[in-house]
């Protein structure tokens, strides 16, 4: 098994939910980027490592702030691989890289999905990367790289069900109809399409987007396998003028949500 998968099981058989964290390369500084991740990483079982990008199309205001922040400092692909070999040296916790679909082709798919595997990455996920796609999904598998689909409440019933047979890793329920960011509550159809991924996937579920809190934290891993934040932490850092403390900060939003995700 690989890490993602063996990390799944082990928290499944200690009867406890996934916490996925989630930095951004080239946030809050380069330099800095990396204490980010790190502290990052310290508070979750999976670390989810974004690759800025100048059109984000499903970015809220939070990540996209984070990413025009991020590129000025020399962020991108380059920087992600850096930070994803530099931490892979240091822990044996799965890594999943987090990129738009033009970053990883510019390079050429083969070559960003070899590069991916050898520098430690275990997994991606590809917003704009739809499951019909299945000469570059083979690409990124050839590498022995999971790619975790999105699915959202608005997938229709066959379209959830090709995503579920397609996604390896992990299936990455979107819980809101939209962008990323805080919300108030999760779409009334999120619960539905839980429960067709799960009747039809053979891998985990993990609920990302709007989860604003600990609470919304506790009600996601209550659904799913595990929670992916991002918004609420980086809005932690934001907050902060000095960087440093933005790395404080956001380390500890991470132990709160954790906390909650693991209590579930």
């Amino acid at each position: 098994m690989g890490r993602l998968e063996t990390a799944f099981a082990a928290l499944k058989a200690a009867g406890r939910k996934a916490y996925i964290g989630y930095a951004m390369a080239g946030f809050p500084e380069r330099g800095l980027d990396l204490d980010f991740a790190r502290a990052v990483l310290a508070e979750s079982d999976v670390l989810e490592l974004g690759v800025p990008f100048s059109d984000p199309i499903a970015d809220g205001p939070v990540l996209q702030r984070c990413a025009e922040r991020a590129l000025a400092a020399g962020g991108g692909l380059d920087r992600a691989m850096e930070l994803a070999a530099a931490l892979r040296k240091e822990s044996d916790k799965p890594l999943v890289l987090m990129s738009y679909l033009n970053p990883l082709l510019a390079g050429g798919l083969d070559t960003f999905a070899h590069r991916a595997r050898v520098t430690g990455v275990d997994a991606v996920v590809v917003p704009d990367l739809p499951p019909e796609e299945d000469g570059l999904l083979a690409a990124l598998r050839r590498a022995g790289l999971d790619v975790a689909l999105l699915a959202a409440p608005t997938s229709t019933p066959e379209r959830l069900d090709r995503i579920a047979r397609a996604a390896s890793g992990f299936v990455y329920v979107v819980s809101v109809a939209g962008v990323t960011g805080e919300r108030e509550g999760f779409d009334g159809r999120l619960e539905a399409t839980v429960r067709r991924l799960r009747a039809r996937a053979r891998v985990p579920l993990a609920i990302g987007f709007g989860v604003s809190g600990p609470e919304a934290a506790r009600r996601a891993a209550g659904l799913a396998d595990g929670v992916v934040v991002a918004s609420t932490v980086l809005k932690a850092a934001l907050g902060e003028s000095d960087p440093a403390r933005a790395v404080a900060a956001a380390r500890e939003r991470c132990a709160l949500l954790a906390a909650a995700v693991r209590g579930a």
